[in-house]
């Protein structure tokens, strides 16, 4: 497991390259790609311009975003979808094969078959993709009860749902994005997490929770850093998630506005924040 930046996930905007010099300056040891500057950086200058700028900084790649809106209109969706393989294919060529999307909890229009059945239809078309170049997709799922109330429709919002739901695209290579707010706020336990395999974690996101509040009534965007507060057992899941095997990015995304106000003024220092919140776990 390493200690990775997601310069968005810290709510700061900057590009790909200034995300590099964050993620050195506050010591992390891998960063996340952003596919759109990558491939104009390569396009211009080539990969192996790419791989110097994460090598120079001592940087492995974390992973990287769906760049497919799969909840788009069919012609959006077909079309981001036939841009995938040569996007797919980049990241695959710098080693980075750990891809992340988010599923709502909800919908208002569409009942939980038909929605289970949009969903798989879907992603099996991304999966399938992804999985010509080696690619492993994690999907979060999305647990306080705040944010499914604003659906008519309920839908998955735990880790058990979301596990079904990657069986059922039925390609082998979809899992989770793990973040421990959404477990935590769906009532998840550790012992739920003993149940893991290895193949079905992908990518983690850590945080905290305020004390004080009963895990139903958490709201989304109201977060701490990781062993802020001590509600979530940062350092439990990281010992199963070690003993699962797990060796992939850690990445704080902690919905902080202690957080947010540094990263305005000086977003070095939000990034230190974040890289600081991890060492007494060991990362």
């Amino acid at each position: 497991m390493f200690a990775n930046f997601a310069a968005n996930a810290l709510g700061i905007r900057c590009t790909w390259i200034e995300s590099l010099n964050l993620a050195q300056a506050a010591g992390f040891q891998g960063a996340d790609l952003s596919l759109s500057d990558v491939k104009q950086i390569a396009d211009e200058s080539g990969l192996d311009a790419v791989r110097e700028l994460l090598a120079v900084r001592n940087l492995v790649p974390g992973g990287w975003s769906l760049p497919v809106n799969w909840r788009a209109p069919l012609p959006q969706f077909y079309e981001q979808l036939a841009r995938l393989p040569e996007l797919s294919a980049l990241a695959a060529e710098l080693g980075c094969f750990r891809v992340i999307t988010g599923c709502p909890p909800g919908s208002r229009d569409m009942p939980r078959q038909e929605h289970w059945s949009f969903c798989v239809q879907r992603l099996r078309l991304v999966a399938e993709v992804l999985q010509a170049d080696g690619h492993r997709l994690g999907i979060e799922f999305i647990g306080p009860r705040n944010s499914r109330r604003q659906h008519r429709f309920g839908f998955v919002h735990t880790m058990d749902g979301m596990l079904g739901l990657c069986a059922a695209i039925g390609t082998g290579n979809v899992g989770l994005l793990l973040d421990v707010w959404h477990w935590y706020t769906a009532s998840s336990t550790l012992d739920d997490l003993r149940q893991l395999e290895l193949a079905e974690v992908v990518y983690v996101h850590l945080n905290d929770a305020p004390a004080d509040i009963h895990p139903h009534d958490q709201l989304d965007l109201v977060r701490c850093l990781p062993g802020e507060t001590g509600v979530i057992p940062i350092r439990e899941i990281l010992q199963i998630l070690g003993d699962l095997g797990y060796d992939g990015p850690l990445t704080v995304e902690p919905f902080s506005e202690a957080v947010r106000q540094a990263a305005a003024q000086d977003p070095v220092l939000a990034a230190s924040m974040a890289r600081e919140s991890l060492r007494p776990f060991g990362v």
